[in-house]
């Protein structure tokens, strides 16, 4: 895996107003076991504003390297927005205004000194629907990898690429079809194959299942144990089985009359389902609200 340091941001490359800047405690929630694996992401009291509207509130959590670990929560509990935040895509939105601070690696990708497009290479994202871009699948393969430079065998890219997303014995046939000939799974596989292309340390992923069939899910679900081999996975999802399936840890958010985008719990995920400790993640993930 090739690592590339991070440069100073372009000012005209993000488009966020003012982030506040303010000491921050690295001290976990109280819910939070305190023997955790190692971090590859450390958020530590993030909070974020969409204009006057606050979607996440000091919210701590360090995400464990090479695992996948699971977001939870009712619909407009922060889930997303919280994903988006630990590679900058919020800002791409604008007025966006955040406090606290995200380390990838030990370093705080919001600092003055981080250029956000080198850390959405970093930190690759998967969207809810399969998003291809309209040319060929070798194409789509080596998008990212042209425009980060790649010189080397691009031919050996993209099988590995195609490979790692378990998509190469269903499409090395014809490479040069259009991705959105693809079916519904395999187009995500594609995404998948193509954010992996240009060697992140982190995947996003934003509900990538939930405009699948069973079938192409299922493929999802096993093809994302093997990425955690060597990708630390973070995945938002509203399916609860899915949850218990495939991550290791899981964090339950949660918006009430206090405040919004709430950390309620995090942990292990056979302790979160079987023993929660809050009583509201025991109402949710029982399906009493949500």
């Amino acid at each position: 895996m090739i690592k590339v340091p991070f440069t100073k941001a372009k000012e005209e490359e993000s488009t966020v107003e003012a982030v506040v800047r303010e000491p921050v405690s690295t001290e976990l929630p109280k819910d939070v076991p305190a023997e955790m694996p190692d971090p590859a992401v450390e958020v530590n009291n993030f909070s974020l504003w969409y204009g006057d509207f606050q979607a996440v509130t000091d919210v701590s959590i360090k995400f464990p390297r090479k695992k996948i670990t699971a977001v939870i929560g009712p619909s407009g509990c922060g889930k997303s927005t919280l994903l988006r935040g630990i590679n900058r895509m919020n800002e791409l939105i604008g007025g966006v205004r955040t406090q606290g601070n995200v380390l990838l690696e030990g370093t705080d990708i919001y600092a003055d000194t981080v250029d956000p497009v080198e850390v959405r290479r970093r930190v690759g994202m998967v969207f809810q629907k399969p998003n291809p871009f309209p040319r060929s699948i070798r194409d789509n393969i080596l998008f990212g990898a042209r425009v980060n430079g790649y010189q080397a065998d691009e031919d050996e890219l993209v099988e590995a690429a195609l490979r790692g997303a378990a998509l190469w014995d269903e499409v090395n046939h014809d490479l040069k079809q259009s991705g959105l000939a693809l079916s519904g799974g395999q187009q995500q596989r594609l995404c998948i194959a193509r954010a992996i292309a240009v060697s992140p340390e982190v995947l996003l992923m934003d509900e990538p299942c939930s405009a699948l069939d069973p079938i192409a899910t299922l493929k999802i679900e096993d093809l994302m144990r093997e990425l955690a081999k060597d990708y630390t996975i973070i995945i938002v999802t509203h399916n609860m089985q899915q949850a218990a399936r495939v991550s290791d840890f899981t964090a339950f958010m949660l918006s009430d009359d206090t405040a919004r985008g709430k950390l309620i719990e995090f942990g292990p995920t056979t302790d979160l389902f079987t023993n929660p400790t809050d009583e509201r993640t025991e109402a949710y993930i029982t399906g009493r609200f949500g």
